[in-house]
């Protein structure tokens, strides 16, 4: 499998408009590679795919395959899809994204790639970020969308890539990088790992595959154990306590729930970062990002002038505006480590009352982390759970958002995104903060309350 992309020339991409498909048929353009590909639907990202002028279909015909040499086709991509069936038929080489994903990043002699259950796809910009301002021109793939570059991944030189690296279905198992990163691990994804030790495996795999620095946190124990005993890569730890190769000293809380603190490096004083993206945990997201860029060679005035500079990426406590007095903000959190971390945050921002609306994340999730949700959901002011969404699974587990709201004291359940909207906006006051948390399509309620307000004329 590793030789394929050297053996053909002519590749072809079922679904080239998803978010994790695109930026890899970006990169293989850039290395001269011809690409085509299908999608079912028109999306930004299909429309950032046609300004590269190469064959782009809506709709997945077998013709459509014209010459290609190998195909590549996302995980959303059904056995009975027209083109891969067709492929198959051909005898045409298939393989899923994170296969092709693997086989890109090991073309990269110096390939970072970005793991953690918690903090990735921050983290992954904030490196690329970094790199970025450093002119080192890195090539990157990242889990959402980077504001500087206005996308979520980008094709750069031929020496560096930065690559979040996803656990779900040990995805990230296709990657052997030269650099690896763990940020924390925690019990997610029960319906495919069942159990905290299986992901711990995984991790610890993943830190074998490594060849060159592995970055771990060193405050959690979790990730302690996933890299016990790992003597094929140069061990470099991060975090507050006394022992790690970076620290983060004289932590001071700023306005607006952001932080401050010195970095040290194995005992000697760095410099002082201020950040502008709020919450703890984003202490733990910078000295990784520190420990990889200042490992790679970047200037630590850089360093400093960049983190300071990154206010983070889609949907990870993202504002989406002010109305009224009233703030809009939308965030990715879908377990309860995220939650209590983004919610923590929200309430030391000077709100004056914080309004969560919450859309639960798969039935196995929902189920299995119920307790941990309730907990984290008793940080905000106000509480309204959504529908559960159900991704890729049916209701095997008998969990219903109902479930959760009673478990919370005063939360509310509403239906649809409508009736969230009706009843947020009815109660909500100038000087609070509206936020959407999930990793499914909640965003979709906060852009409906965003142009409710802006059609009252509260813009």
């Amino acid at each position: 499998m590793e030789d394929l992309l050297s053996k053909v020339k002519r590749v072809h991409f079922i679904g080239i408009g998803g978010s994790g498909m695109c930026p890899i048929a970006e990169i293989l353009i850039h290395r001269g590679y011809q690409v085509s590909g299908s999608d079912a639907a028109e999306s930004d990202t299909l429309k950032r795919m046609e300004t590269y002028n190469i064959p782009i279909y809506l709709g997945q015909r077998p013709e459509n395959l014209k010459d290609a040499e190998l195909v590549v086709y996302s995980a959303a991509i059904k056995p009975d899809n027209p083109e891969l069936a067709a492929a198959r038929e051909r005898g045409i080489p298939c393989i899923e994204r994170s296969v092709m994903l693997g086989m890109v990043t090991a073309r990269y002699p110096h390939s970072v790639c970005i793991s953690g259950t918690h903090g990735k796809t921050t983290t992954t910009g904030l490196i690329t970020s970094v790199l970025l301002d450093a002119g080192m021109d890195p090539s990157a793939i990242i889990g959402g969308k980077l504001p500087k570059i206005g996308t979520n991944g980008r094709p750069g030189g031929h020496d560096k890539i930065v690559v979040e690296a996803c656990e779900y279905v040990d995805t990230f198992l296709q990657l052997h990088p030269w650099m690896s990163v763990i940020l924390d691990v925690d019990a997610d994804h029960l319906d495919y790992f069942k159990n905290l030790d299986n992901i711990v495996k995984s991790f610890h795999q993943f830190a074998l595959q490594t060849s060159g620095w592995l970055v771990y946190n060193g405050d959690d124990a979790n990730t302690l154990r996933a890299v016990a005993g790992i003597k094929n890569a140069k061990p470099v730890s991060f975090g507050e306590s006394e022992g790690c190769d970076y620290r983060a000293v004289r932590i001071e809380d700023c306005k607006g729930a952001r932080e401050a603190f010195d970095i040290e490096r194995r005992g000697e004083d760095l410099c002082h970062v201020e950040l502008s993206i709020p919450g703890r945990h984003n202490i733990y997201n910078a000295l990784a990002a520190f420990a990889v860029c200042d490992i790679l060679g970047v200037p630590v005035e850089t360093l400093q002038k960049s983190l300071h500079a990154f206010t983070g990426v889609h949907r990870r406590f993202e504002i989406l505006g002010k109305f009224g007095g009233i703030t809009v903000a939308d965030d990715f959190a879908h377990h309860p480590t995220e939650l209590t971390a983004t919610l923590s945050a929200a309430m030391h921002m000077g709100f004056h009352a914080v309004w969560a609306i919450f859309q639960p994340h798969t039935y196995s999730r929902t189920a299995m982390l119920l307790d941990g949700f309730a907990e984290a959901l008793k940080i905000p002011d106000h509480v309204i759970v959504s529908e559960i969404l159900p991704v890729r699974e049916t209701n095997t587990y008998n969990i219903y958002a109902e479930d959760l709201v009673k478990k919370v004291p005063g939360a509310v359940y509403r239906q649809t995104f409508p009736e969230i909207a009706d009843y947020v906006m009815a109660h909500a006051e100038p000087g609070d903060l509206i936020l959407t948390l999930g990793g499914g399509n909640v965003y979709e309620c906060a852009n409906l309350i965003v142009d409710r307000y802006k059609a009252q004329g509260k813009a």
